[in-house]
């Protein structure tokens, strides 16, 4: 099963990550590859995930290439909408585009964010 973490970190925090995985790369420490998907904040993850969004990739979870229409037709949606939403998802990373249509390669997506106390 192939999951997608989504996380709200800072731009340090990513940076900071992508420093120690090339560490361990120079060092020849096998790196475990880790699918995520990383947002600066609640809210812009949110405009990206939004609910009819997650419909969207609930329907092509696990399925393979497919076309928009056929996204369309699985989520009961007009064309035009579904869409203007998966184009965001493909801009923002989301889901991939391939020759033989859209594809979203996750069976799975694991949400990880932590809720502080206001300074």
């Amino acid at each position: 099963m192939t999951t997608l973490k989504v996380r709200i970190e800072t731009m340090e925090e990513t940076l900071s990550r992508a420093a120690e995985a090339w560490k361990s790369g120079e060092a020849g420490q096998k790196a475990v590859a880790d699918e995520s998907l990383a947002f600066a904040s609640w809210d812009m993850m949110h405009r990206v995930l939004a609910p009819k969004r997650l419909e969207i990739l609930r329907a092509m979870s696990g399925q393979g290439p497919m076309s928009m229409r056929e996204v369309a037709r699985r989520v009961e949606r007009d064309f035009k909408g579904v869409h203007a939403d998966v184009e965001l998802l493909l801009r923002n990373g989301v889901i991939d585009k391939t020759n033989n249509g859209i594809v979203f390669p996750y069976d799975r997506i694991h949400v990880e964010f932590d809720i502080e106390a206001a300074a």
